[in-house]
């Protein structure tokens, strides 16, 4: 399985940005589909991850009601009324699995980063 982020870029603080991550590969099966991020000096932390068929969501607290995590052939990050504490590298990642979790290291395929910075 083979991920690729795109959509980062520079947006002032409410403003709004749409990550998207495309998907190829060997992706017979049900995958968890899944967005982190890594601020500067941070460890990566779970953003929202959704499980294939796309019955279930779950989102980290910070980002509820704020970001919406989708998806058809690929997967997106809808992300509303940003705020500074958002920048960050964001990065797709799944896992073989039909349970969403939380945890990094069960997600087995990364995509590269793609920056957003909000400015205040």
């Amino acid at each position: 399985v083979q991920l690729q982020a795109s959509g980062g870029g520079l947006v002032q603080a409410a403003g709004s940005l749409r990550l998207s991550c495309a998907v190829s590969g060997r992706t017979f099966g049900s995958y968890v589909m899944g967005w982190f991020r890594q601020a500067p000096g941070k460890e990566r932390e779970f953003v929202a991850a959704i499980t294939w068929n796309g019955g279930t969501t779950y989102y980290e607290d910070s980002v509820k009601g704020r970001f919406t995590i989708s998806r058809d052939n690929m997967v997106y990050l809808q992300m509303n009324s940003l705020k500074p504490e958002d920048t960050a590298v964001y990065y797709c990642a799944s896992y073989r699995g039909a349970v969403i979790t939380t945890n990094r290291a069960y997600y087995d395929y990364w995509g590269q980063g793609t920056e957003v910075t909000v400015s205040s």
